[in-house]
C-alpha cells in the first residue's frame, strides 16, 4: 500500500486502518482468530492499527498487545482511546486529567507497550475544560507515553477551539481527527473535514461501511439478518424507520452503479472516503478473516468522476441518511431543558 503521511507528525501510515472493536465479547471472542487477523493485515501491508479502551472493557487492548508480541510492536503505528465509562464510578471515564493519567496507565499495560503512538479523546466531554484535557495529555506526550494526541467525533467549532487553546497555553495540539464518514454518513464534509484541512491535521475515518449497511448484506425484499449488528443495535436496522427504508433504496442504487464501475459495494465505499483530499485513511474492523480479506482491495480501488457524481446523485454531499450515525449527539440537542427557559420565566415575559 502508498502509505500517507499522518497530519504533520511525519509519520507514515496505510490508507487502511486496522480497527479493533470486534476482536472481543463485541465480535469475535476467539483471541488466537483474532490474532491471525491481525498478522495478515500487517502481511498485507497495514501498518497502522486502532482500538479503544472500551471496546470489550480492555479486551480489544488486550488482543492487539498479544498479536504485537514478538517483534512486531515497533513496525506498527498503535493508537488507543480513552473517554468511555470503564466502571461503575463516575470518575473512571471523561476526559479530565484525573482519569487520563490514571487510563493512560491501564491501557499501556493491557497493549504490552511502553508507548502509544497516537492516544485519542473518543469523545466531547461539555464538563470539562479543553484546557485540563490537552493539560494532562501534553504532559503524557513530555513523558514519553505518548507520540501524538487526536480527538475522535469532535464537532468543528471544538476541533477550532482545541486548536486555539493549545496554541494560546503552549500545549500539544490534536495531530488528527476520527470522525463517522461514508456514503450514507456525508455531514462532516460540510465543517469538520474542512476544518481538519484548514489545520493541516490527519483524519481517520470510522464506519466507512456504515455499520456493514455498505457491503450489500442488507438488500431491499430481504430480511434483516437477525445476527451480528442488528442483533447490538436493532433501532438502526427498523424496517419501520424511513431513514433505514433510505438506505435500502441508496444500496440498490449504489449496487446497479457497482455492476458498471466493475467493482464490489464494499470497494467502492472504501475508495469512496479515501478519495476525499482531507482523508488520510479509513478504519475497517473486520469481525473475521474473511471480512479483512473482502475490505483488502478497497484501498487500490480508483473512483472516476463520474462515478464520483452518480454517487452525488444517490447521497448528496454533506447529507446524512440517518441522524444516529453522526457518533455523538451535543447537549444542547440532546437535552430538551437545554433548549427552554425555565416555565416560571417564561409565564413573566414582557
Amino acid at each position: 500500500m502508498n502509505l500517507r503521511t499522518l497530519g504533520k507528525t511525519g509519520v507514515h501510515v496505510s490508507p487502511l486502518c486496522l480497527g479493533a472493536m470486534m476482536f472481543g465479547a463485541w465480535g469475535n471472542p476467539d483471541h488466537e482468530e483474532c490474532v491471525r487477523i491481525v498478522h495478515a493485515a500487517i502481511d498485507s501491508g497495514i501498518n497502522f492499527i486502532d482500538t479503544a479502551d472500551v471496546y470489550s472493557g480492555g479486551e480489544s487492548e488486550e488482543i492487539v498487545g498479544k498479536a504485537l508480541a514478538g517483534g512486531r510492536r515497533d513496525s506498527v503505528v498503535l493508537a488507543t482511546k480513552f473517554h468511555a465509562p470503564m466502571g461503575a464510578d463516575r470518575n473512571m471515564s471523561g476526559n479530565s486529567r484525573r482519569w487520563i493519567v490514571r487510563e493512560v496507565e491501564n491501557s499501556l499495560r493491557r497493549l504490552h507497550t511502553d508507548w502509544i503512538d497516537l492516544y485519542q479523546v473518543h469523545r466531547p466531554d461539555p464538563t470539562c475544560d479543553i484546557d485540563d484535557t490537552l493539560g494532562a495529555l501534553s504532559d503524557l506526550v513530555h513523558q514519553g507515553k505518548v507520540r501524538a494526541i487526536g480527538c475522535s467525533t469532535f464537532p468543528s467549532e471544538l476541533i477550532v477551539e482545541s486548536q486555539w487553546v493549545a496554541e494560546r497555553r503552549g500545549r500539544e495540539r490534536f495531530e488528527c481527527e476520527q470522525p463517522p464518514y461514508s456514503i450514507f454518513a456525508r455531514g462532516v464534509e460540510s465543517g469538520v473535514l474542512p476544518t481538519c484541512e484548514r489545520y493541516a491535521m490527519g483524519v481517520i475515518v470510522w464506519s466507512p461501511l456504515n455499520g456493514g449497511w455498505l457491503t450489500g448484506r442488507y438488500r431491499k425484499g430481504s430480511p434483516i439478518p437477525a445476527d451480528g449488528r442488528p442483533s447490538r443495535v436493532p433501532a438502526r436496522f427498523d424496517l419501520s424507520r424511513s431513514e433505514v427504508q433510505a438506505k435500502l433504496d441508496a444500496v440498490e442504487a449504489l449496487s446497479t452503479l457497482c455492476s458498471k464501475a466493475g467493482m464490489t459495494l464494499t470497494h467502492l465505499a472504501i475508495a469512496f472516503v479515501l478519495t476525499h483530499p482531507a482523508v488520510t485513511a479509513a478504519i475497517i474492523g473486520p469481525r473475521t478473516m474473511e471480512h479483512l480479506l473482502g475490505a483488502l482491495g478497497g484501498a487500490d480501488s480508483v473512483i472516476s468522476d463520474e462515478v464520483l457524481d452518480q454517487i452525488d446523485g444517490i447521497v448528496p454531499p454533506g447529507s446524512t441518511l440517518d441522524a444516529t450515525d453522526a457518533g455523538w449527539t451535543p447537549p444542547s440537542l440532546a437535552d430538551a431543558w437545554r433548549r427552554r427557559r425555565p416555565e416560571v420565566t417564561r409565564g413573566h415575559r414582557q
